[in-house]
Protein backbone atom coordinates (compact mmCIF):
# COMPACT_ATOMS: atom_id res chain seq x y z
CA UNK A 1 0.00 0.00 0.00
CA UNK A 2 2.78 2.43 0.91
CA UNK A 3 5.59 0.90 -1.17
CA UNK A 4 5.99 2.66 -4.51
CA UNK A 5 7.22 0.42 -7.33
CA UNK A 6 5.88 2.42 -10.28
CA UNK A 7 8.09 4.08 -12.84
CA UNK A 8 7.89 7.86 -13.21
CA UNK A 9 5.48 7.63 -16.14
CA UNK A 10 3.35 4.99 -14.42
CA UNK A 11 3.12 7.11 -11.28
CA UNK A 12 1.86 10.11 -13.24
CA UNK A 13 -0.69 7.98 -15.10
CA UNK A 14 -1.96 6.16 -12.01
CA UNK A 15 -1.95 9.12 -9.61
CA UNK A 16 -2.61 12.27 -11.66
CA UNK A 17 -3.84 14.40 -8.75
CA UNK A 18 -0.90 13.59 -6.49
CA UNK A 19 1.40 14.28 -9.44
CA UNK A 20 -0.32 17.62 -10.10
CA UNK A 21 -0.04 18.68 -6.46
CA UNK A 22 3.68 17.93 -6.43
CA UNK A 23 4.10 19.77 -9.74
CA UNK A 24 2.44 22.85 -8.21
CA UNK A 25 4.80 22.57 -5.23
CA UNK A 26 7.79 22.51 -7.58
CA UNK A 27 6.54 25.35 -9.78
CA UNK A 28 5.85 27.68 -6.86
CA UNK A 29 9.20 26.84 -5.28
CA UNK A 30 10.92 27.45 -8.61
CA UNK A 31 9.45 30.94 -8.73
CA UNK A 32 11.40 31.76 -5.57
CA UNK A 33 14.61 30.94 -7.46
CA UNK A 34 14.04 33.40 -10.33
CA UNK A 35 16.95 35.88 -10.11
CA UNK A 36 15.06 39.10 -10.90
CA UNK A 37 12.09 38.29 -8.65
CA UNK A 38 12.35 38.82 -4.88
CA UNK A 39 12.51 35.43 -3.15
CA UNK A 40 9.75 36.51 -0.78
CA UNK A 41 7.28 37.28 -3.62
CA UNK A 42 5.46 33.94 -3.44
CA UNK A 43 5.23 34.18 0.33
CA UNK A 44 3.83 37.72 0.22
CA UNK A 45 1.10 36.77 -2.24
CA UNK A 46 0.14 33.22 -1.22
CA UNK A 47 1.14 32.56 2.41
CA UNK A 48 -1.39 32.18 5.19
CA UNK A 49 -1.00 35.63 6.74
CA UNK A 50 -3.74 35.92 9.35
CA UNK A 51 -3.96 39.70 9.24
CA UNK A 52 -4.53 39.65 5.47
CA UNK A 53 -7.12 36.88 5.80
CA UNK A 54 -8.87 39.08 8.36
CA UNK A 55 -8.79 41.88 5.79
CA UNK A 56 -10.60 39.75 3.21
CA UNK A 57 -7.89 37.79 1.39
CA UNK A 58 -9.74 34.51 1.99
CA UNK A 59 -7.79 32.63 -0.71
CA UNK A 60 -4.95 32.47 1.80
CA UNK A 61 -6.87 29.65 3.50
CA UNK A 62 -6.13 27.57 0.38
CA UNK A 63 -2.89 28.75 -1.21
CA UNK A 64 -0.55 27.99 1.73
CA UNK A 65 -1.24 24.28 1.11
CA UNK A 66 0.97 24.51 -1.99
CA UNK A 67 3.69 26.90 -0.84
CA UNK A 68 7.02 25.88 0.71
CA UNK A 69 9.94 28.07 1.69
CA UNK A 70 13.13 26.07 1.77
CA UNK A 71 14.08 22.96 -0.19
CA UNK A 72 14.00 20.66 2.86
CA UNK A 73 10.40 21.70 3.60
CA UNK A 74 9.42 21.10 -0.02
CA UNK A 75 11.21 17.75 -0.18
CA UNK A 76 9.75 16.38 3.06
CA UNK A 77 6.14 17.24 2.25
CA UNK A 78 6.35 16.15 -1.38
CA UNK A 79 7.99 12.86 -0.40
CA UNK A 80 5.24 12.29 2.18
CA UNK A 81 2.66 12.76 -0.56
CA UNK A 82 4.45 10.31 -2.86
CA UNK A 83 4.35 7.65 -0.14
CA UNK A 84 0.97 8.12 1.49
CA UNK A 85 -1.37 9.87 -0.93
CA UNK A 86 -1.50 7.40 -3.88
CA UNK A 87 -3.52 4.67 -2.09
CA UNK A 88 -6.17 7.22 -1.18
CA UNK A 89 -6.33 8.64 -4.71
CA UNK A 90 -6.90 5.12 -6.04
CA UNK A 91 -9.43 4.33 -3.32
CA UNK A 92 -11.48 7.54 -3.60
CA UNK A 93 -10.99 8.55 -7.20
CA UNK A 94 -9.57 11.82 -8.50
CA UNK A 95 -12.40 14.20 -7.63
CA UNK A 96 -13.14 12.92 -4.13
CA UNK A 97 -9.48 12.64 -3.24
CA UNK A 98 -8.98 16.26 -4.30
CA UNK A 99 -11.95 17.39 -2.21
CA UNK A 100 -10.77 15.45 0.85
CA UNK A 101 -7.19 16.70 0.54
CA UNK A 102 -8.21 20.33 0.13
CA UNK A 103 -10.83 20.07 2.88
CA UNK A 104 -8.26 18.84 5.39
CA UNK A 105 -5.83 21.59 4.39
CA UNK A 106 -8.47 24.33 4.53
CA UNK A 107 -9.73 23.16 7.92
CA UNK A 108 -6.14 23.16 9.23
CA UNK A 109 -5.58 26.67 7.88
CA UNK A 110 -8.93 27.93 9.17
CA UNK A 111 -8.07 26.61 12.64
CA UNK A 112 -4.75 28.43 12.37
CA UNK A 113 -6.56 31.64 11.49
CA UNK A 114 -9.04 31.40 14.37
CA UNK A 115 -6.65 30.14 17.05
CA UNK A 116 -3.43 31.97 16.24
CA UNK A 117 -2.84 35.75 16.56
CA UNK A 118 -3.33 38.03 13.58
CA UNK A 119 0.45 38.41 13.35
CA UNK A 120 0.89 34.68 12.62
CA UNK A 121 2.11 33.59 9.16
CA UNK A 122 2.44 30.07 7.76
CA UNK A 123 2.96 27.97 4.62
CA UNK A 124 3.13 24.27 3.80
CA UNK A 125 1.12 21.18 2.95
CA UNK A 126 1.56 19.63 6.40
CA UNK A 127 -2.01 20.29 7.57
CA UNK A 128 -3.43 18.55 4.49
CA UNK A 129 -0.91 15.71 4.79
CA UNK A 130 -1.82 15.18 8.43
CA UNK A 131 -5.41 15.06 7.17
CA UNK A 132 -4.43 12.08 5.02
CA UNK A 133 -2.85 10.50 8.08
CA UNK A 134 -6.15 11.09 9.85
CA UNK A 135 -7.99 9.22 7.09
CA UNK A 136 -5.77 6.21 7.72
CA UNK A 137 -6.20 6.50 11.50
CA UNK A 138 -9.97 6.56 10.92
CA UNK A 139 -9.66 3.37 8.89
CA UNK A 140 -7.85 1.60 11.72
CA UNK A 141 -10.45 2.78 14.25
CA UNK A 142 -13.76 2.63 12.39
CA UNK A 143 -13.34 0.84 9.04
CA UNK A 144 -10.85 -1.94 9.62
CA UNK A 145 -11.88 -3.74 6.41
CA UNK A 146 -10.33 -0.93 4.37
CA UNK A 147 -6.79 -1.36 5.68
CA UNK A 148 -4.71 -4.48 6.28
CA UNK A 149 -3.03 -5.29 9.56
CA UNK A 150 0.36 -4.92 7.90
CA UNK A 151 -0.42 -1.43 6.63
CA UNK A 152 -1.89 -0.49 9.99
CA UNK A 153 1.41 -1.45 11.60
CA UNK A 154 3.16 0.92 9.18
CA UNK A 155 0.92 3.97 9.37
CA UNK A 156 0.23 4.16 13.12
CA UNK A 157 3.91 4.48 14.17
CA UNK A 158 4.42 7.08 11.43
CA UNK A 159 1.49 9.13 12.71
CA UNK A 160 2.76 8.86 16.29
CA UNK A 161 6.27 9.93 15.25
CA UNK A 162 4.81 12.79 13.23
CA UNK A 163 2.83 14.01 16.23
CA UNK A 164 5.84 13.78 18.54
CA UNK A 165 8.00 15.70 16.05
CA UNK A 166 5.27 18.33 15.80
CA UNK A 167 5.89 19.33 19.42
CA UNK A 168 9.68 19.11 19.40
CA UNK A 169 10.64 20.81 16.13
CA UNK A 170 10.88 24.55 15.74
CA UNK A 171 8.82 26.61 13.29
CA UNK A 172 6.04 24.01 13.15
CA UNK A 173 2.38 25.00 12.84
CA UNK A 174 1.14 22.75 15.63
CA UNK A 175 -2.44 23.93 15.18
CA UNK A 176 -2.49 22.95 11.50
CA UNK A 177 -1.02 19.52 12.21
CA UNK A 178 -3.51 18.72 14.96
CA UNK A 179 -6.61 20.05 13.22
CA UNK A 180 -5.60 18.52 9.89
CA UNK A 181 -5.29 15.15 11.62
CA UNK A 182 -8.60 15.65 13.43
CA UNK A 183 -10.32 16.67 10.19
CA UNK A 184 -9.06 13.52 8.48
CA UNK A 185 -10.24 11.28 11.32
CA UNK A 186 -13.73 12.86 11.30
CA UNK A 187 -14.02 12.65 7.51
CA UNK A 188 -12.91 9.03 7.65
CA UNK A 189 -15.35 8.21 10.43
CA UNK A 190 -18.40 9.90 8.91
CA UNK A 191 -17.86 9.78 5.16
CA UNK A 192 -15.26 7.24 4.10
CA UNK A 193 -17.55 4.23 3.47
CA UNK A 194 -19.87 6.45 1.42
CA UNK A 195 -16.99 7.98 -0.53
CA UNK A 196 -15.46 4.59 -1.32
CA UNK A 197 -18.78 2.90 -2.10
CA UNK A 198 -19.93 5.64 -4.44
CA UNK A 199 -16.67 6.57 -6.14
CA UNK A 200 -17.88 5.53 -9.62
Amino acid sequence: MFIRTESFSQFIRLYPIVSLIILIHLLLFSVTLIPFLPEIWVYEHLAGINLLIFNGEWWRLITPIFVHLGFAHLLFNSFSLILFAPPLERMLGKVKFTLVYLSCGIIANAATYFLKPLTYNHVGASGAIFGLFGIYVGMTLFHKHLISQQNKQVIIPIVVIGLVMTFFQSNINITAHLFGLLAGIIISWLLLPFLVKNRH
